[in-house]
């Protein structure tokens, strides 16, 4: 009797022994696609006993996912209001992070947006103009914010397509499924993307892209789960963040201290 106990006991284990275990699941904005694949080529340089699985898509979807019981581990949303909802509905153990402040870019493969305005959107030789679901992807938000703040959101909305998520828009632009699209900064950087010239949109049309992170309830005991979450705060990881044009925290809490003292002096 008392070995079947143990072999009940050890069965009934098995499930939370396999997700402490197991590889490494991590849930990500699309917006970090090619700066994140690098970050882990240097993370399992440096850790080649983490084996690591990531999946990216728009970040209002994957917090459902992990609320309906998804199997990531870590969950790195391009907007911190994500992370703090599955905080504060118990399906994260750590309190969200900020790691990166993302920028959004007017960008084609077919025209020279370098010297564009948003306005310009609205010309005649512009049909269709992407950006990601603001339904459930932040940078489809803040580029529906950025539109409404120079007056064209209403009239340009016959011309509007919608990607699920960020890299999906930027790929319908380079697909020719639209002429030219608001992408995330870090995907025009990317060495595919940036043959083209892109137009940085001003941040002061949107709210800023403050994006957050948090290990879920399910990498709570996950040793690689906390060791990849410090990793990203390594200055490997913040160099390859800031290639792709993402903003650090300090950084930004920097530039604006250096903008406040600019205004005192004038």
């Amino acid at each position: 009797m008392h070995l079947r106990a143990l072999l009940l006991t050890l069965l009934l284990l098995l499930p939370g022994l396999s997700s402490a275990n197991g590889p490494l699941t991590i849930a990500a904005a699309s917006d970090l696609r090619f700066a994140l694949d690098e970050i882990l080529d240097a993370y399992r340089e440096a850790h080649p006993e983490d084996a690591v699985r990531v999946t990216y898509g728009s970040s209002g979807r994957m917090t459902t996912q992990i609320l309906n019981g998804a199997p990531y581990d870590i969950f790195f949303s391009a907007d911190i209001a994500y992370p703090e909802r599955l905080y504060a509905e118990g399906a994260a153990v750590t309190e969200p992070s900020v790691y990166a402040i993302g920028r959004i870019v007017l960008w084609s493969n077919r025209m020279d947006t370098s010297e564009m305005m948003l306005e310009d959107l609205l010309g005649d030789d512009i049909r269709r103009v992407a950006i990601a679901s603001p339904s459930h992807a932040p940078y489809g938000v803040r580029a529906m914010e950025a539109l409404k703040s120079v007056g064209v959101w209403d009239d340009l909305q016959p011309k509007i397509v919608n990607g699920d998520n960020i890299a999906q828009t930027a790929r319908m632009v380079q697909a020719g499924g639209a002429d030219i699209g608001i992408i995330a900064l870090s995907l025009a950087k990317f060495p595919d993307l940036a043959e083209h010239p892109h137009h940085l949109i001003d941040d002061a049309l949107h709210e800023p892209l403050t994006q957050g992170f948090v290990i879920t309830r399910r990498g709570k005991d996950k040793d690689s789960a906390h060791r990849f979450a410090e990793y990203m705060n390594r200055d490997t990881a913040r160099d390859i963040m800031r290639r792709y044009g993402f903003v650090m925290p300090d950084d930004e809490a920097a530039e604006n201290a250096s903008k406040g003292a600019d205004r005192e002096a004038m």
